[in-house]
């Protein structure tokens, strides 16, 4: 299961630093170019600029009702809504043949606002119920890419789902397109298990059904069989893995040590397991002497599963969740 050096993302331009905003600024994110870039093949994307609109430019905004607004000139009142649905239709097709494992949106773009971009009704009172033109054509065309506004990436939790659904994403992917045999994805699943459990106990079995049942759906079936599994692995990796069920999964794989491991090394990891629920230490803490017993005991099932190790270690996302 492994990850090339570099995966391919969507970006907002501004966000590497670009001038493409209207007032010929940006809005340069340090950490996505220069920390997860070091894994990152950026594609950007600036609807404005790409559409047509110069810079610098007149300033918009979304206005009307939040579930099909209008994109308004603020000063002149030009509606662009036609032009940038358009664009955004077009774009998100062309994005089809990049292969994108994930995009950041910039936040409270009237065109790249994933959530609570601002709507503005007939009298000019705002109401955070929007979505960006561009944002809402790429995720009703790529609804199981994993996506995300970049000020919500500020957020330790929510940047550690993010990534490691990107890189999930990543190892997906390239398993359908280089074997999608029914031995791959038996091994997948088995492999990816702790994960799905990380994130939801209940999907490990309606996975593991889907991938038990593949048999008889034949070598005609193993497409849908695979779009099908496929949405089910990242619909899961979308829920949140919460303190309680990463508990969950460190006691479930303790339980493979529990004929090794002496009565001070048990009572020293239910310890950092225990400080690990109740908020005194990261994930980290407990994982790191996790990976120890792995090792020591060279305990097969475990070494091989993706949870221990689901993003580059060098990004130390689990040293603040």
């Amino acid at each position: 299961m492994s990850t090339p050096s570099k995966i391919k993302l969507g970006i907002s331009s501004c966000l590497l630093g670009n001038n493409v905003r209207y007032d010929r600024g940006h809005k340069l994110d340090r950490y996505l170019r220069d920390v997860l870039g070091r894994f990152i093949r950026w594609v950007p994307v600036c609807p404005e600029v790409e559409c047509g609109l110069g810079v610098p430019r007149e300033s918009m905004r979304l206005v009307g009702d939040p579930a099909a607004p209008r994109l308004l000139t603020v000063r002149s009142g030009v509606d662009l809504t036609a032009r940038m649905e358009a664009w955004a239709r077009k774009r998100a097709a062309e994005l089809d043949a990049e292969d994108l494992r994930g995009f950041v949106f910039k936040a409270s773009s009237p065109s790249s606002g994933l959530r609570s971009v601002k709507v503005y009704d007939e009298k000019g009172n705002p109401s955070r119920r929007g979505v960006g033109i561009f944002a809402r054509a790429f995720t009703e065309r790529f609804p199981l890419v994993p996506v995300e506004d970049e000020g919500r990436l500020n957020d330790a939790g929510i940047r550690e789902n993010f990534i490691e659904r990107v890189f999930a994403c990543d190892r997906w992917r390239t398993f359908v397109q280089a074997d999608g045999s029914l031995g791959g994805l038996v091994e997948f699943h088995t492999v990816h298990k702790l994960l799905i459990m990380s994130h939801d106990p209940r999907a490990v079995s309606a996975l593991g059904s889907l991938v038990a049942g593949a048999r008889r759906r034949g070598a005609d079936g193993r497409r849908a069989l695979l779009d099908e599994y496929g949405a089910g692995f990242m619909t899961t990796l979308a829920r949140e893995a919460t303190v309680k069920k990463n508990v969950n999964v460190l006691q479930h794989a303790m339980g493979y040590f529990k004929r090794q491991l002496a009565a001070e090394e048990k009572a020293e990891l239910l310890e950092v397991i225990g400080q690990y629920h109740r908020g005194l230490v990261p994930l980290v803490v407990p994982l790191v002497l996790l990976r120890h017993y792995v090792r020591k005991f060279a305990e097969p099932y475990l070494a091989r599963q993706v949870w221990l190790d689901p993003h580059p270690a060098e990004l130390s996302l689990r040293n603040h969740v």
